[in-house]
């Protein structure tokens, strides 16, 4: 025997012992061969194939040695744990290895998890939560106290946990101890052991972190050898606990046990655990046996191939002679066929080796034991390992064990040996007697199984330890198949639908996989309909083979060595020792079932099904190994088939389709005994479907020796027939197949027999006493008919009897075999034979229905309230009587509604009754709603908890559909037929009355299919009814009602969920968009407002859009044919977190629609039908999939016509979605030249679509790609054929599952280049695009609300921008006036200009860069960045030109007067020096004199000195603008009575706001001048003519007086005279070109309202010019400045004391102006940036002007904002500016006032000091004193030079500083007094700025109804808009020819079928609906429907009628007449109407 040194480190992992005593001889010989421990050996290489699981059985010899009898001694735990800390540091649960319990245990119990996982006894005494002591266990002696640590909250437990320890067990304790921190799988607790160092106490190497959950085998091992080695350490080794009195007793008991334990034990006996645990480590290799029985013992059972080695112990007390025993071992294999049957009931199906441990007696070594075996335990995991302190000898004899090598024994001979040896060889895996000695140390281990006082065994025990010890084996291995497949916690968390709900990265087309990505490869691949999902190569996770023994090198140079010796040697010298078998990919599917929920494993049983796989019936539970029935799992799936029945001599096709589990069907059952040579799978397939492989065989790809999780499940598939010749049956049958030995699996064989119609059982051989002889007997005495396949048996079929059939195999073609079957079943099923229906699964007992849980239970039994009030009711009227709200009157609604886009006639009244209407429509829907079943619903839907929530729709899904399944089949029959009647009739061009018939049978027929037609989305098309009609009445509801108010956010859940949510209703053909808003809006405030990312899908019916989701996302859409998508379901599939970050959004929405030309529109649909629904869903997508199913070139134009015109109407409306052609059904897709050519042929036919759609839609295009960014390369796919084969047999087509796949990738790389829309977006696109089909001009009637508001947005941006702008260069400009007025720059340069503002301007286009490039609408704001960066540079440049203007003013104002300026200084020195010597000539009187006298001496002498001064110059005189006005009318001709009757009744004021302008018109024909013709003539349009014309001649008057000089030159009458004439030429070219004449009256009142406009600036201008130039009103301003300097010289004063007070009066006046000017900024900025009208953009500007005119009620100036709404706007900006300052923000403004006189305060403050200073130090004079203190002002104040002539005796610069702060105090308290009033007569008013800022915008007006466009932008290139507009009669409008006002709207205008004149010489009526044609005016605006909902102008019409007919002249009445709904509205309704206008 040859003995290797081959490591043995892995050869003791993971082995699972299990240890029987006895205690006596003759019992331990017994019991010890019923002890069996399994080991996991690697199969030969040589082991020969079996069928299906069958292995080579092999061989051993046994080898006995003595041993004495063992004492019945009870084990003591090698170590005892004791738990202390929280209970929340751990999880506490079945899968915890450290303690799986939360009781108190003693520690006589030991821990199964720690023993399973190292094979050591441990006690573990749980004592979490610090207990009272007094709760503690007995007390024993401890090895540690592992304290457990919450990761966060360590360092307060540890220091609470160590105060405990001391105060309960002492201080000694501490060395015991051992820390763990317990964290969560993501956290990190690298910190803990940082802050817990800080503790004295703690010590580094008794410290180590675990995760709570406690399932990591590798943790936990650490943390035992952490403890071994603190146990080591310490002395004594273990603590002894509490100690009371009481317990003395107890604990001497407990020390004299010990003691004999320890003393005896190596003399008498020892328990079989410590050879268990010695056994771990063997690792036995046994090669091949090559001797002639192999092949015959290889058939007797399915085994994987590996040794089973039975051990025995003997009586031999000599540890040497025990190893070298060992060592030399031999094992011997039996090999006899006779051997093999007589114990093939011990033999063992696995893959891994079994080891039998047997105690024999040396006495009675020599009889042979019985075949029984006893705890069998079994452990195939690689990763387990044994932590088990031994002593030197164990050690050594493990060692000399593992060293053990098995030599194949080939001599006859041994097999006799092996017959007499007793002990058996089983299943090819090696038998292994090991020794039990008694030379051992002191036990560690407890026995397993119990004992009786004499130490028997007690065998019943023994069975169930056994099949215990099997169901442990079975689970580790079910652990360590999980563990391969990265499956182990999906045992807790379980797969479900939402994991795959996700869009994820595509499956990888790797050609193998490595093992740990095996069961998600499969899942994807099986969601995508890939049948190949099953044939996954797997990459094995093994090391590289071991290269220790090198292969042997033959020597070629022996010429006696023949090579063929080497080709025919079967020795393989490789050590397999690290090799995994391969995984079985029915493990991996069964696995994923495993670890899948009860929804997930429907989904998967679907798509298996839909993939034409065999589907689990019968199913042995992993854990508790009980059979279990998936019924649930079956629920979904339907099946269609053709049954042929032969009726009068021809056959009769029907076709049945229903829920498989509804079907009764005969059931052919097949079974095996034993392990015959021949594959039963394989055999089911040939029978059912020869091209697909239904059934997993040996034969399939990846097919292994084992299979773990598939033995003893019966698989179900059904065969169904398509209605044809070569059908292999006539009718639905179900085939069922039990994997694995019908023997073994008795459960499942008796419940497979009783239901099924036909046994076929499949045998190696048939003998009478063979072990299959009694099934084989039963099932032939049982009534069922039974079919015997014996395998090694010649021959055809035979009948036996009636029923019975036997047919042998051998020698046989399968396809024979499979035909002659066919033959012998159809035959038998033929006849009356028993049927089999799913359902009745669950009245077998003993079977785990999973149907049966409580939750699903609930949720049907939820489901079964809901469906039994439908029960008895015709299906086809289920929803007339209990979805009522949907019916009828929802389609009326539809209808009706439908009505208010084809108006005629009084539009407006039609309108109110279409809407009482549908108010009754809604009232109707409230009385009816809430039927019981739908009450019912919505209670579940509300109460019940997700997961019954989701059993609830489930059942209910299943329920429904079944009620309708049998009508649906009966009543498409009859449409298929009927149909194909038509048809024939089209082909023959006839139309006749029959063809008339059939097509109104067929629309009938279409009419009952949608009626029986019934399912869950009915139900919840019911809810958005009873909602939409609560809400649009907000009724509330009423008692015992559910509240609908709660029904969107049920429904969101679900959306959420996953579910699909109907988006528009597929038989009312409309968007409920109440509901869908409220559903959306529910959806936002539970995930938030995510950005989307839409892909809709386009089609033909039924050309497989849906099911290409579905494969795609793994999305629920329906499918089947009867039902068929109706209308447009949209479903959110989330962004996986993946791919996530490569996406700029988080979820798909995916709408699929119902398809284009469907069935169910024939004869009463139209093309429109398709146009709205392609035109609706390439709307809303970012991405549409254009589906073309098949290769028919009508079909293909029919849907490319749609689906272009969709895209260019896309185009017009600036939508620019991007789109995929899916190609599917095309024959042969790898033709890459075919493939071109249908490209080339597409792209033809697109762009011929193209141009007929630009005709259509009156668009320039002439390719597709002209309208939509299109590819035809990468944007056309082609799809292979669905399936693989005829259905309803034929599997998917594998190739359609890559197309899926490329499609997805193609899908996923456009949406990288989109950010999507946001969910609120989205929904406000649903009702642009649903708003705008239903005008039937959808590119005019389209608003995208969308776009609107980010242009809004991006207005209230530009506003603050230009703000920020203007306020900077309105302090650019004033500091620019206060140097050109101090003379200190005389000329403004445009670039001097921008170099001040490039500052503020650079931060503007900064913010302007940032804003379009990080904003959340970017994507829509790009089409508008160019646009507004040019608009804020022209804003900019306009800016700086206007400034430069201004100051260009001023400087030629200033030099205009630098006459008087130079002649300034004179006055003043005269004035001065005058002033001085009057007051000297008066000193000596002065003291005596009074204030009165000083003052008439001055005044005396101050007349003579003016006019001494001015005696060279002319006053200038004022204007008389009145009497110059009248003067130049008469030069020009009026009559003085004209003008004065004019002017004395003010009536010119109001000329531009007249309301009829009739009076002042004469018809040249005076025969026609009658007052009422003139009334019917003179139209609007007229009237409007007029009033434009007036508004244009003032406009261009004004700006021909206002370009006059007047400031600076002066006013003069010419300036009147030359407007006057010109205003009168333009009166007579206007009328020349009209039919009529304009009276004089017309021109003196419009010539004296230009007038009356102009006099303010004219007025204003001259005494500016006045009082710059006028020498005689400026010396007599100074009057009192110099008479207080008189004054003061007359009192003594000092000149310093004069020039001090001369100073602080010239900084009183310039202080007071620089003050006002810079708060009327401040004030100017703080209300555009916080007062609500101001500060945003024009449309919120004009929503503050109708509430403020509304809230006044006055009418005037309603009309003046009707025909000049600029000025009003103007006007409402006074006031308001006015209330904030003077009323509002008083406070405020004062704070603002009070701060700027503070600063100007400081400023001059400083300046006088820094003056004063610097003089000083350069030693100046009062000259060098003034000039350095005006210089310091000078950018700040106007001060004027001070000549110092008079005051040269100044020398004290300190005295002048303090003189100067003493005038200056009552300076600052004036000032500090200074009234708000002041602003008022500031350079910039507050109001003047913000007019300037705010209506610098767009104003032109409706041509129907007057409205402003609210377009922020003067001169935009938008089309002009507004939000809502008007009632025309606002702005007089009246019915042609009559005296009758119009009242419409012209937004309800343009939806009616409504026509108009477009002017008054037109003769031609232009459709409301195209009035852009009317002409330019009419082009640039964009008016889209809007149904008149804004209340305010209805109000108004109401409130005001009497005073507008008093205003037009015209009247409410007839076709004008107001409607009475009108007059409910009340002013605060009306208001109100205002904010929601805001928000469109």
């Amino acid at each position: 025997m040859e003995v290797e040194n081959q490591d043995n480190a892995a050869a003791g992992r993971g082995s699972e012992v299990t240890s029987v005593p006895s205690g006596t001889n003759e019992k331990v010989e017994e019991s010890a061969a019923e002890t069996k421990v399994k080991f996991d050996l690697v199969n030969e290489p040589g082991e020969a194939q079996h069928s299906e699981n069958n292995d080579e059985s092999r061989g051993a010899e046994t080898i006995a040695f003595p041993e004495p009898s063992l004492s019945n001694k009870k084990a003591i735990p090698e170590l005892t744990l004791v738990l202390i800390g929280e209970t929340n540091s751990i999880e506490i649960g079945s899968k915890n290895i450290l303690i799986d319990h939360d009781e108190q245990r003693n520690v006589e119990h030991f821990s199964t998890k720690l023993y399973d996982l190292c094979g050591r006894h441990i006690s573990v005494i749980n004592m979490l939560g610090l207990p009272n002591i007094d709760e503690f266990p007995l007390n024993e002696e401890i090895h540690a106290f592992v304290m457990l640590l919450p990761n966060g909250l360590h360092n307060s437990h540890y220091s609470s946990g160590l105060q405990w320890l001391e105060t309960t067990f002492g201080k000694a304790l501490m060395a015991y101890v051992m820390t763990v921190v317990t964290h969560e799988s993501d956290d990190k607790c690298e910190s803990a052991l940082t802050d817990l160092k800080a503790n004295s106490s703690f010590v580094e190497k008794r410290y180590h972190t675990c995760r709570r959950s406690m399932m990591d085998e590798g943790e936990i091992i650490a943390l035992l050898e952490k403890i071994d080695a603190m146990v080591c350490e310490n002395a004594p080794h273990c603590h002894s606990g509490l100690m009371c009195d009481g317990n003395k007793g107890q604990k001497e008991q407990l020390e004299h046990k010990e003691e004999r334990l320890e003393s005896s034990l190596f003399q008498q006996s020892q328990t079989v655990g410590d050879i268990e645990e010695n056994a771990t480590a063997i690792k036995v290799k046994c090669d091949t046996v090559t001797g002639p029985g192999d092949v015959e013992n290889s058939k007797n059972d399915e085994n994987t191939g590996e040794s089973e080695i039975t051990s025995v112990s003997f009586a031999n007390n000599d540890k040497d002679e025990l190893e070298e025993s060992a060592a030399k071992t031999e094992n011997d294999p039996v090999n006899g066929a006779k051997h093999s049957d007589k114990y093939d009931d011990s033999i063992r199906v696995g893959g891994e080796s079994e080891i039998k441990y047997v105690s024999s007696s040396a006495t009675n070594k020599g009889e042979p034991d019985e075949d029984k075996e006893v705890n069998k335990v079994k452990d195939t995991s690689s990763t387990s390992h044994t932590v088990s302190p031994v002593t030197k000898e164990q050690g050594e004899l493990e060692e000399s064990a593992a060293k053990t090598e098995c030599d194949p024994v080939k001599q006859p001979a041994d097999v006799e040996h092996s017959k007499n040896d007793g002990h058996i060889t089983v299943g090819g895996e090696s038998e292994i007697t090991p020794v039990q000695s008694a030379a051992t140390e002191k036990v560690h281990y407890s026995t397993a199984g119990n004992m009786d006082m004499s130490g028997n065994m007690d065998k019943k025990s023994l069975k169930l330890s056994e099949e215990n010890n099997m169901k442990k084996q079975h689970q580790r291995e079910t652990e360590a198949l999980l563990d391969r497949l990265q499956l182990q916690d999906k045992q807790q968390q379980k797969f479900s639908p939402a994991d795959f709900l996700k869009v994820g990265p595509p499956v990888k087309q790797d050609h193998d996989t490595p093992e740990k990505d095996v069961a998600h490869t499969f899942i994807q691949k099986l969601m995508m309909l890939d049948y190949r999902a099953r044939y996954i190569p797997v990459r094995q996770n093994i090391p590289e083979v071991s290269h220790s023994n090198p292969p042997e090198k033959f020597d070629t140079d022996d010429t006696d060595y023949d090579d063929l010796d080497a080709l025919y040697s079967t020795k393989v010298d490789i050590d397999q020792s690290n090799l995994k078998t391969h995984l079985h990919p029915m493990d991996v599917q069964m696995a994923v079932f495993h670890c899948s929920d009860s929804f997930f494993k429907q989904n998967m049983i679907t798509k298996l099904s839909q993939c034409q796989y065999a589907l689990p019936l019968l199913v042995p539970d992993p854990v508790t190994m009980d059979i279990g029935c998936p019924l649930w799992t079956f629920r979904q799936i339907r099946k269609t088939w053709k049954m042929t029945e032969m009726k009068d001599n021809s056959n009769i096709v029907t076709m049945k389709s229903m829920p498989i589990c509804k079907a009764e069907t005969p059931m052919v059952s097949f079974l095996r005994l034993g392990s015959p040579s021949l594959s039963k799978s394989e055999l089911m397939n040939t029978l059912i479907n020869n091209r697909h492989k239904i059934f997993f065989d040996r034969n399939c790809p990846g097919s292994t020796k084992s299979h773990h999780l598939m033995d003893g499940v019966a698989e179900i598939a059904w065969y169904c027939p398509a209605g044809k010749p070569n059908d292999a049956f006539t009718d639905c049958i179900a085939f069922c197949n039990l994997h694995g030995d019908a023997l073994s699996n008795v459960k499942q064989r008796d419940i497979l027999t009783d239901k099924s119609s036909v046994n076929v059982v499949l045998v190696p051989t048939l003998e009478k006493n063979d072990k299959n002889s009694a099934v084989i007997s039963a099932l032939h005495k049982s009534t069922k008919p039974l079919i015997i396949l014996i395998a090694d048996s010649d021959g055809g079929a035979v009948q036996m009897k009636k029923g019975k059939y036997k047919m042998g195999l051998n020698d046989r073609s399968q396809s024979d075999v499979s035909e002659e079957l066919k033959k012998i079943i159809g035959k038998i099923l033929s006849g009356p034979h028993e049927s089999f229906q799913l359902e009745s699964m669950a009245e077998v007992s003993g079977v785990k229905l999973d149907e049966k849980d409580n939750v699903c239970q609930k949720g049907k039994s939820a489901a079964m309230k809901i469906v039994d009030m439908l029960q008895g009711t015709d299906v086809s009227k289920i929803k007339d009587t209990y979805l009522p709200c949907q019916g009828q009157l929802w389609k009326g609604w539809c209808k009706i509604n439908k009505e208010l886009y084809h108006l005629r006639g009084n539009i407006e009244n039609e309108k109110c009754k279409i809407q009482r209407k549908l108010m009754q429509i809604r009232q109707d829907q409230c009385e009816v709603s809430c039927s019981k079943p739908m009450k019912s619903f919505i209670e579940s839907l509300s109460s019940l908890s997700a997961t019954e929530k989701d059993y609830f729709l489930k059942w209910t899904q299943i329920l429904t559909d079944a009620l309708s399944t049998d009508d649906l089949g009966s009543i498409l029959q009859k449409y298929d037929k009927k149909w194909a009647e038509v048809l024939a009739l089209k082909k023959k061009h006839e139309k006749s009355d029959q063809l008339k018939s059939k097509q109104t049978e067929l629309d009938e027929i279409s009419t009952q299919l949608q009626s029986a037609t019934f399912g869950l989305e009915h139900i919840f098309r019911e809810m958005g009814q009873i909602y939409e009609a609560h809400a649009s009445l907000q009724k509330q509801p009423e008692r015992g009602q559910t509240d609908w108010s709660k029904y969107p956010e049920l429904a969101a859940e679900l959306m959420i969920s996953g579910h699909p949510m109907e988006l528009m209703d597929g038989d009312a053909g409309h968007v409920p968009l109440t509901w869908i808003s409220g559903l959306l809006d529910e959806v936002i405030k539970k995930l938030g407002d995510k950005r989307v990312f839409v892909l809709s899908v386009l089609g033909v019916q039924s050309s497989g859009k849906s099911t290409m989701l579905n494969a795609m996302f793994g999305l629920e859409f329906a499918v089947s044919a009867g039902r068929c998508t109706k209308g447009a379901f949209m479903q959110l599939v989330e962004v996986s977190e993946e791919i996530k970050k490569d996406f700029e959004f988080d979820y798909v929405l995916v709408v699929d629609t119902e398809g284009l030309r469907a069935l169910e529109l024939e004869g009463n649909a139209t093309l429109h039908h398709d146009n709205e629904l392609a035109t609706f869903v390439v709307g809303l997508g970012n991405m549409t999939l254009i589906n073309i199913f098949g290769e028919n070139p009508a079909e293909m134009q029919d849907i490319l016509q749609i689906v272009v015109q969709a895209f260019m109407r896309m185009k017009k409306i600036k939508l620019s979605p991007s789109c995929v052609f899916v190609h599917q059904n095309v024959t042969d897709i790898g033709a890459a030249e075919k493939n071109m050519d249908g490209k080339r042929r597409l792209q033809e036919k697109l762009d011929k679509m193209a141009q007929l759609a630009a005709k259509e839609e009156v668009c320039d295009a002439e390719c597709f790609s002209d309208v939509i960014a299109f590819d035809v390369q990468k944007d056309v796919k082609y799809f292979a054929q669905l399936w693989e084969g005829s259905p309803p047999m034929a599997p998917p087509n594998p190739g359609y599952s890559e197309c899926v796949q490329e499609l997805k990738t193609t899908i996923l790389s456009k949406a990288k280049q989109s950010a999507g829309i946001t969910l609120s977006q989205f929904k406000i696109k649903i009702q642009d695009l649903w708003n705008a089909l239903m005008n039937e001009q959808f590119v005019f009637s389209f608003k995208n609300t969308l776009e609107i508001a980010v242009y809004r947005k991006l207005e209230v941006q530009y506003g603050n921008w230009t703000w920020t702008l203007r306020s900077n260069m309105l302090t650019i400009e004033n500091g620019l006036h206060t140097k050109i007025q101090n003379g200190k720059l005389d000329k403004v340069k445009l670039n001097h200009l921008r170099q001040e503002s490039n500052k503020t301007y650079d931060k503007i286009k900064q913010a302007m860069t940032t804003y379009f490039d990080n904003d959340g609408d970017k994507d829509m704001l790009v089409q508008w960045r160019g646009r507004f960066e040019s608009k804020i540079e022209q804003f900019h440049d306009e800016l700086l030109r206007g400034v430069q203007r201004k100051l260009d003013e001023v400087i030629q104002q200033k030099k205009a007067c630098k006459k008087l300026d130079d002649r300034k200084t004179e006055f003043e020195n005269k004035l001065l020096q005058k002033s001085k010597e009057l007051a000297h000539q008066l000193k000596d009187k002065a003291e005596d004199e009074d204030e009165e006298e000083l003052e008439k001496q001055f005044s005396s002498v101050w007349s003579g000195l003016v006019k001494e001064l001015t005696a060279d110059t002319k006053p200038i005189e004022d204007i008389n603008y009145e009497e110059d006005q009248s003067t130049v009318l008469q030069d020009l001709g009026f009559e003085w009575l004209l003008i004065d009757e004019s002017k004395r009744s003010g009536r010119y004021k109001k000329i531009a706001e007249v309301g009829d302008y009739v009076h002042y018109v004469s018809l040249r024909n005076r025969l026609l001048e009658v007052a009422y013709y003139l009334k019917k003539y003179f139209q609007p349009k007229e009237q409007q003519e007029i009033r434009s014309f007036i508004d244009g001649v003032e406009k261009q008057s004004l700006d021909a007086i206002k370009s006059n000089p007047v400031a600076t030159r002066g006013y003069n009458l010419t300036h009147l005279q030359e407007v006057a004439n010109d205003v009168k030429q333009k009166v007579t070219d206007f009328e020349s070109k009209r039919k009529y004449a304009l009276k004089k009256d017309f021109t003196v009142d419009l010539l004296l309202y230009v007038f009356h406009r102009a006099g303010r600036w004219l007025t204003e201008s001259h005494m500016t010019f006045k009082g710059n130039n006028d020498a005689h009103s400026y010396v007599e301003s100074k009057k009192m400045q110099y008479y207080n300097i008189f004054r003061s010289f007359c009192k003594g004063s000092s000149s310093a004391v004069v020039l001090g007070q001369l100073i602080c009066d010239k900084l009183k006046s310039s202080t007071v102006e620089a003050v006002c000017n810079k708060t009327a900024i401040d004030l100017a900025g703080e209300m555009r940036c916080n007062f609500p009208a101001f500060n945003g953009n024009r449309l919120n500007l004009e929503k503050h002007v109708l509430k403020s005119l509304a809230e006044k009620e006055d009418f005037n100036g309603f009309i003046t904002y009707i025909h000049h709404p600029r000025d009003q706007v103007e006007t409402y900006i006074r006031e308001e500016v006015q209330k904030y300052i003077f009323k509002k923000q008083r406070r405020k403004a004062l704070n603002m006032l009070k701060k700027n006189v503070d600063d100007i305060n400081t400023l001059v403050s400083q300046a006088l000091y820094d003056t004063t200073e610097k003089v000083k130090t350069h030693k100046g004079d009062p000259d060098m004193w003034v000039e350095e203190f005006s210089s310091l002002l000078k950018d700040e104040l106007t001060f004027a030079t001070v000549c110092c002539q008079n005051f040269r005796d100044i020398n004290n610069f300190d005295f002048l500083k303090e003189e100067i702060q003493k005038g200056l105090v009552s300076v600052k308290k004036e000032m500090s007094r200074l009234s708000l009033d002041k602003i008022k007569e500031s350079r910039m008013e507050p109001d003047q700025i913000l007019i300037e800022q705010l209506c610098n915008c767009c104003w032109v007006t409706c041509p129907f109804c007057a409205a402003v466009c609210t377009n922020t932008i003067k001169d935009h290139k938008e089309d002009h808009s507004v939000p809502f507009h008007r009632s025309v009669a606002v702005n007089g409008v009246h019915v042609r020819n009559s005296v009758e006002l119009g009242i419409e709207f012209c937004t309800t205008s343009i939806a009616s079928d409504e026509k108009f004149y477009p002017n008054q010489d037109s003769e031609v009526l232009i459709p409301y609906k195209k009035y852009r044609t009317a002409g330019p005016y009419f082009a640039n605006w964009a008016i889209t429907p809007d149904g008149s909902k804004l209340e305010y102008w209805k109000w108004f019409v109401s409130r005001f009628e009497k005073e507008l007919e008093d205003h037009y002249g015209l009247k409410f009445q007839n076709y004008g007449e107001i409607p009475s709904e009108w007059k409910t509205h009340s002013k605060k309704q009306a208001i109100k109407s205002l904010d929601e206008m805001f928000k469109l």
